[in-house]
């Protein structure tokens, strides 16, 4: 299946859970390792990409209670990524962003792919469940 098919998302949302989780996982890793700075903004992303990946796995995961709480977690994770980009941004407009060496774990870069990645996982939350049909007005 090609991954810009519409219910690519839904498809494999087993296997993209339990890589968001093997991502929060080895980000903590290397967060507790001391490997990294021990950044907070870092850690609320890595955790809500965690919770909201677990919460995938769960059979009922379509239910509205983990959809609200999926929701809660995610909208916490995005601000956060959000406030943390826009951050870097704004030193880029003072003239006072700097790359470094490792310009691969650039915070500014890692909060825009948690961005991305907690975006993928909050449209899974909210996608259809396989094999649901809806209901129109002419059904009821």
């Amino acid at each position: 299946m090609s991954p810009f098919a519409a219910d690519f998302l839904e498809t494999n949302r087993r296997l993209l859970a339990i890589l968001a989780i093997i991502v929060s996982l080895a980000t903590w890793g290397v967060d507790l390792a001391q490997w990294v700075y021990q950044c907070p903004y870092c850690r609320v992303q890595r955790s809500a990409i965690g919770v909201i990946g677990v919460i995938l796995l769960l059979p009922c995961y379509h239910h509205w209670i983990l959809r609200m709480i999926g929701s809660a977690v995610g909208a916490l994770g995005l601000v956060v990524a959000a406030n943390q980009n826009f951050s870097h941004i704004a030193r880029m407009q003072r003239g006072k962003f700097e790359w470094g060496d490792q310009w691969f774990i650039h915070p500014w870069l890692l909060s825009g792919f948690a961005l991305f990645i907690l975006t993928a996982l909050l449209m899974m939350l909210w996608s259809r469940p396989q094999g649901t049909a809806t209901v129109s007005q002419g059904d009821v």
